[in-house]
């Protein structure tokens, strides 16, 4: 469970990069769309190129809520594979298990998400897998435990009751949210993916290192 000083902690991070990582901090961005602290509001003086890329790159990874030995990870294989580094990163997070999860509106935020998958509540295929980093493949299922499906935030989730603070379910996604089943259909195409973030300043501030 998201205790009140991470979900502050949220809200702050969410001001500072500039992109809602929490429905609640979507809620404080439309009425503080500033950073935090007392110069917040003041105009900031020109980013450093460095800063810029930097931003971007803590955007991209405090969205999908993963270490940076594994964004790391994840961008090393990106440029090892054929196409444009930035899109085929984001495709590549896209895929995992607990992206997905929060994509099917099967979990409200991504640390809900990972939740689900870390307390065994979600099926791959019919099969338990609790790491959130699993990468699903697609033609692959997703699906809440028949077991859990009777507990509240499941219930609220097959009522549809995430609607209003998540994006619309992605082309490559095939939803029955009241059965709280989901299948990835096939590759996420960076354009269809809801994440804020300029991915060729990714690749940048980690080609510059």
């Amino acid at each position: 469970m998201v205790t009140k000083s991470q979900d502050r902690r949220k809200v702050r991070l969410s001001r500072a990069l500039g992109v809602a990582l929490t429905p609640k901090a979507a809620r404080y961005l439309e009425k503080r769309p500033y950073g935090p602290g007392q110069h917040g509001r003041t105009k900031r003086k020109a980013d450093s190129d460095y800063a810029v890329r930097l931003r971007e790159k803590q955007r991209l990874r405090e969205q999908y809520g993963i270490r940076e030995k594994q964004l790391r990870i994840a961008f090393n294989e990106a440029r090892r594979t054929d196409g444009l580094t930035g899109e085929n990163l984001v495709e590549l997070l896209e895929m995992r298990l607990d992206a997905l999860v929060l994509r099917s509106g099967f979990a409200r935020t991504t640390a809900q998400a990972r939740q689900f998958v870390v307390h065994r509540h979600i099926l791959v295929d019919g099969k338990i897998v609790d790491r959130p980093s699993f990468r699903v493949k697609p033609g692959q299922t997703i699906e809440v435990k028949g077991k859990s499906e009777s507990l509240e935030p499941f219930q609220v989730a097959a009522a549809g009751g995430h609607a209003e603070v998540l994006p619309n379910v992605p082309g490559y996604l095939e939803v029955e949210l009241d059965k709280l089943q989901a299948k990835l259909v096939r590759r996420p195409k960076r354009a269809e993916v809801p994440v804020t973030c300029d991915v060729q300043l990714v690749v940048e501030y980690y080609a510059a290192r």
